[in-house]
């Protein structure tokens, strides 16, 4: 494992790490609870950390995670100062750089009905962020026609590979190439998992032609980029709110083409949710993509297009 990740976690947990035979790019998330065993998830696959680096798929005989560890990987996550990142906490996570995202719980602190702060944090996911350059160069053809982007959207179960779809669409919209001309793309980034941003930097390739709102809500962050940065197209992750609906029709009646994700595993999935439903019924999306966790992170299962025409179809498990 690389140094910059090893040097995260506590002294006890960094040993252990540094025992493991574990490859990076394969490598998705570490977990710290306190007093439970250290966790991984590797290729997919969830897994249990012994003292002497061993991957185990039960907790007998696991490494469990003190409050001292927590405590001083929180120290080290932070530089030795939390309060710094006081307003990433408030919405749980810390965003850090090589656009990895550590995600917390603890108690949570009032301020009225607001969440002002989280204390006495005892549960740390450090998610790690993976590129996978060209990923999207199969589903591009069904997004794009020559220099028109269409609108799409990206149905997936948790842990399939959305955002890392999205993230490369986004770059290779963005950048362009011989047969397609670039795009201004604008995204909203309200979880730092697209482009990753450290100190207001992507910290993840999204193409030449692409700005970023980091840690803005997505209706808000989509008003603003129409307003500021004439965008072609606006790329958002998870929607399903009310205020992401009306945002996407505002951002599509000013001409410009969406990209976006959402959790499900099917069409039939997201038309049981009433908002998504009326989005799939007026045809709003043009192309939608479905991904398969049976098949592999960022496999496509099929592609269909507004009507409900499947224009590709995955090979079989």
């Amino acid at each position: 494992m690389r140094e910059e990740v090893l040097k995260l976690f506590s002294g006890e947990i960094r040993n252990i790490l540094g025992k493991a035979d574990l490859k990076q790019d394969r490598l998705q998330e570490i977990r710290l609870r306190v007093n439970a065993p250290l966790m991984i998830v590797y290729d997919g696959e969830e897994y249990f950390l012994s003292s002497d680096g061993k991957l185990k798929k039960t907790p007998s005989g696991a490494c469990m995670v003190s409050a001292a560890c927590i405590q001083e990987t929180l120290e080290y996550i932070s530089g030795y100062s939390l309060y710094a990142y006081e307003e990433e906490i408030r919405q749980g996570y810390i965003t850090i750089q090589g656009g990895h995202r550590v995600g917390l719980a603890g108690k949570t602190v009032l301020d009225g009905e607001r969440i002002k702060s989280i204390h006495h944090i005892s549960f740390i996911n450090v998610r790690f962020s993976h590129q996978i350059m060209g990923c999207a160069r199969k589903v591009l053809p069904f997004v794009t026609d020559g220099d028109t982007v269409r609108h799409t959207l990206i149905i997936s179960p948790p842990r399939c590979g959305k955002t890392t779809l999205l993230r490369d669409l986004i770059r290779q919209i963005s950048n362009g190439d011989a047969k397609r001309a670039g795009h201004c793309v604008g995204v909203v980034d309200e979880r730092s998992e697209i482009g990753g941003c450290y100190q207001g930097i992507p910290q993840n390739d999204v193409g030449i032609r692409t700005d970023v709102l980091d840690a803005c809500p997505k209706a808000e962050g989509m008003m603003m980029l129409i307003r500021s940065m004439s965008p072609e197209v606006i790329a958002v992750d998870e929607i399903g709110s009310y205020e992401d609906i009306h945002a996407i029709e505002t951002v599509i009646n000013c001409g410009c083409k969406l990209l976006a994700t959402v959790h499900g595993s099917s069409i039939d999935d997201i038309r049981r949710k009433p908002l998504l439903d009326r989005i799939v019924k007026e045809r709003v999306f043009e192309r939608y993509i479905l991904l398969d966790g049976c098949r592999g992170i960022g496999k496509i299962r099929q592609i269909f297009d507004e009507r409900g025409t499947c224009l590709f179809q995955g090979e079989p498990v």
